[in-house]
């Protein structure tokens, strides 16, 4: 049995890479340790942005896990262009896993490279990511996970993921 804790970062300033916590972000991050006090916790891999790794930075140092940063887990890039219809295009990119846009990736490559991290991560970990991310994740472990799903996500927000003899199960676990 592997358990893997999915969490989408606390609430931030912006959606650059170098975006900060917000207020509320930093007192959701204290949140998230607390939560996290009780859970058997063996590593924890982050985006390397700075929102997520601030996010379960509390986390962290209350458990003494160093975070290591994995590329694979920052946010899935739409497009390079600045879209006005943005929000259809990626309510398109749920059914059309192989939509890719200019300067963007497709679902299908962003799930691909997330997955890898999933798979190669031990047992009770937890990774850190962003929501687009995060959605294609779950939608990769169970199909019904959608758009709307995505636009329901909070921040933060936490999924557990327990793979046995390769069958899964997806459990919401943060509640607003």
């Amino acid at each position: 049995m592997k358990t893997v804790y999915l969490v989408r970062h606390c609430s931030a300033t912006g959606q650059l890479p170098e975006a900060e916590l917000s207020q509320a972000g930093h007192q959701q991050a204290k949140e998230l340790a607390s939560f996290f006090s009780e859970k058997i916790i063996h590593h924890i891999i982050s985006s390397p942005y700075i929102r997520a790794v601030d996010s379960i930075q509390p986390t962290a140092q209350s458990k003494n896990i160093p975070i290591m940063i994995d590329e694979r887990l920052t946010e899935r890039v739409l497009s390079s262009s600045n879209l006005p219809n943005w929000l259809e295009l990626l309510e398109q990119t749920f059914t059309d896993l192989d939509l890719k846009l200019d300067g963007g990736e497709s679902s299908r490559e962003a799930t691909d490279r997330a997955i890898k991290v999933v798979n190669e991560s031990p047992n009770n970990g937890v990774l850190v990511t962003h929501g687009n991310l995060l959605s294609l994740i779950l939608k990769h472990f169970d199909n019904s996970i959608d758009f709307h799903d995505w636009q329901s996500l909070s921040n933060p927000d936490v999924f557990t993921l327990t793979i046995v003899n390769h069958e899964s199960t997806i459990e919401h676990l943060w509640k607003n």
